[in-house]
C-alpha cells in the first residue's frame, strides 16, 4: 500500500511515476489530462491495446516508432492498411510485433470511423469525474463497472482488445477518471477540464 511519494523536486507523485526517469515527466504533463478528441482517444486506445501482457514503459518508449508505423494514428489512413502494411508492421523492430494487436489497431481506426457520434462523444459517455480518490496504490481498482460497460460497448462496436482492464487504463490515462493518489501533486488538476 503506497500513498504518494515525495520526490527528489520535492513533489508528492503517484509512487509508479518515480519508478522510472520517463514516467515523472508523462506522468506530470499527460497521465489523467483529458483527452476529448477522436484521434487522441485512437492514439490511446492502440496503445494501451499494444500494452497489454507488457510494461507500459515499454510502450513509452516506442511511441515516436508507433506514431511514425501508423501515420500518426490517422485514423482514416490506418483504416486503409491492408496485408502488405501489416507485413511492413510485423517487420518493424520500432514497435510491438504482434499481429493480433496490429490488426486490432487497423479494425478500431475502422471501427472508430464509423461511430457517427465520434470516438471521444462515445468514450467520454463513461467517464467518471466523482470517483473516489484512492489514498494508496492498492485503492486504485484494475477495471470498474463503467470500463466494463465501456468495453462492452465498444466490442459491440466493432473493437478489439478493449477489455475490462485495458479500458480502464484508457481511462485512468485520457482523464475520464482522475486516479492521481490524495496527496499527489497532480491529483485534481485536471478536473476543471472534465
Amino acid at each position: 500500500m503506497s500513498p504518494a511519494v515525495v520526490g527528489a523536486d520535492g513533489l508528492a507523485r503517484c509512487p509508479w511515476a518515480l519508478s522510472a526517469p520517463d514516467y515523472v515527466a508523462y506522468h506530470d504533463q499527460e497521465w489523467g489530462r483529458p483527452v476529448t478528441d477522436d484521434q487522441g482517444l485512437y492514439e490511446r486506445l492502440c496503445l494501451e491495446a499494444f500494452q497489454s501482457g507488457l510494461s507500459w514503459l515499454t510502450i513509452l518508449r516506442k511511441r515516436e516508432a508507433f506514431r511514425a508505423a501508423f501515420a500518426g494514428f490517422d485514423m482514416a489512413t490506418v483504416a486503409a492498411y491492408g496485408p502488405r502494411e501489416v507485413e511492413r508492421l510485423l517487420a518493424d523492430a520500432g514497435i510491438v510485433r504482434n499481429r493480433a494487436k496490429i490488426e486490432a489497431a487497423i479494425a478500431n481506426a475502422r471501427a472508430a470511423l464509423e461511430l457517427p457520434e465520434g470516438l471521444a462523444a462515445l468514450v467520454w459517455r463513461y467517464a467518471d469525474p466523482d470517483a473516489p480518490a484512492p489514498r494508496t496504490s492498492a485503492d486504485v481498482p484494475a477495471s470498474t463497472p463503467g470500463s466494463a460497460a465501456l468495453a462492452r460497448e465498444l466490442k459491440r462496436r466493432g473493437f478489439r482488445f478493449v477489455g475490462p482492464t485495458t479500458v480502464y487504463a484508457l481511462m485512468q490515462a485520457c482523464g475520464l477518471v482522475d486516479d492521481h493518489l490524495l496527496g499527489c501533486c497532480r491529483r485534481g488538476a485536471h478536473r476543471a477540464a472534465i
